[in-house]
């Protein structure tokens, strides 16, 4: 049999996170003590009384479909949310729930994009962004940035890259893979292009809570009526509440843009699941005492880790202000990133991810949302490795 495959899915490329993460754990399953620096979700467990939300929600029988976009009282919480954090008014109507952070993501591209149209995505970027957007038979637009800069890009890049087919500018800040964070004034700069160009902006802020050394999460929505006007905001538990695996995403955004991903939503995967739901609204409107002690450990294995990388023979580490990911740059060990994370795993079984996947090829990304002690090993690892060819 010839099997015939869309043009869309053959031109995907899997996910190199996912694909690194899952032979990591295979060989921690055969036996094998691999350190793992790959995989983006926190150590800490989901803190209890999220999971005691869902537990009663399962034993309340709450596990038949809802409505497709969500509970209204999660709506409402994240809702909520936006207004007790952020400054932003918005409906519970033009909030939804979505399969998780991932699908709110394809869900805004899908809902906004149309073939020939162009999507600005920075890079480093997360890798799924560009391979949403070949999704939508859209073409992403990359604008390269280097350590030199933080990973930033500056107004004039952003303007240069507009054309009459730009229909979406990717902005995410905290920055996942790189843990960079723009100011409030970087990120109305911004903003200010993409109003004035009539360009909307797609505002990925899951890692909003995870900030160091006093950097401050802005949204670029609340800056004016017309910023909020062109923002979709993306959102997720997954990172603040250690919900990975939950799959609760949120979308804020315009109400017919709502209204579109509300219809796309209702035709794939429906609503999210029930009982997550009710977790969901637990974390949004419960305590949030773990997030201090969580930020406090981060940012310790945070500074241990950049303060070592830099300490290497052949790397080189800007330190992150956000998120929990270092980026360091491997160009001066003469490898690819590819390559050189090839030859760790298979040398020293330490995971990293090769920069490659996120459009930075002399850099990898190591993930600190592990612990103190595999941090330690792994870069004693790391080190053994890079002095072995020195």
């Amino acid at each position: 049999m010839n099997y015939s495959i869309s043009r869309r899915a053959a031109s995907l490329t899997p996910s190199l996170t996912l694909a690194i993460d899952a032979k990591a754990k295979q060989m921690k399953a055969d036996g094998i003590d691999v350190v793992v620096f790959g995989a983006g979700e926190p150590d800490f467990p989901t803190p209890p009384h999220i999971v005691e939300a869902a537990i009663k929600a399962l034993l309340d029988g709450f596990t038949k479909y809802t409505p497709s976009s969500g509970i209204p009282e999660l709506r409402q919480a994240a809702a909520d949310k936006f207004s007790r954090d952020n400054g932003l008014v918005y409906k519970p109507s033009q909030i939804i729930v979505s399969c998780g952070g991932k699908h709110s993501c394809c869900n805004v591209i899908l809902a906004t994009c149309n073939p020939g149209d162009e999507v600005i995505i920075p890079a480093p970027y997360w890798l799924s962004y560009p391979e949403m957007v070949r999704l939508a038979e859209a073409t992403p637009v990359i604008i390269e940035t280097t350590d030199k800069t933080e990973f930033k890009i500056a107004p004039e890049q952003l303007r240069a890259a507009i054309t009459p087919r730009t229909r979406l500018f990717i902005l995410n800040s905290p920055s996942n893979p790189t843990g960079s964070v723009y100011t409030p004034e970087e990120i109305k700069a911004l903003g200010d292009i993409c109003v004035e160009k009539g360009v909307l902006i797609m505002s990925d802020e899951i890692y909003e809570k995870l900030v160091y050394d006093g950097a401050q999460h802005a949204s670029v929505a609340a800056f004016s009526p017309q910023h909020f006007q062109h923002t979709i905001i993306v959102h997720g538990l997954a990172k603040a509440y250690s919900m990975t695996g939950w799959r609760i995403g949120l979308t804020a955004a315009p109400e017919p843009i709502a209204k579109a991903i509300d219809a796309i939503q209702s035709h794939s995967t429906s609503n999210p699941t029930s009982f997550a739901q009710k977790g969901a609204v637990a974390a949004l409107t419960g305590p949030q005492d773990h997030l201090p002690l969580w930020v406090a450990e981060f940012a310790r294995r945070r500074v241990y880790a950049w303060k070592r990388l830099n300490c290497m023979p052949g790397l080189s580490c800007v330190n992150a202000k956000g998120a929990f990911y270092l980026f360091p740059n491997i160009s001066q060990t003469g490898l690819g990133s590819l390559d050189f994370c090839s030859q760790l795993l298979d040398k020293q079984k330490v995971a990293a991810v090769p920069g490659t996947a996120f459009g930075a090829a002399d850099y990898i990304r190591l993930s600190y949302a592990t612990s103190m002690e595999s941090i330690e090993k792994g870069l004693d690892r790391i080190e053994s490795f890079l002095r072995g060819r020195a």
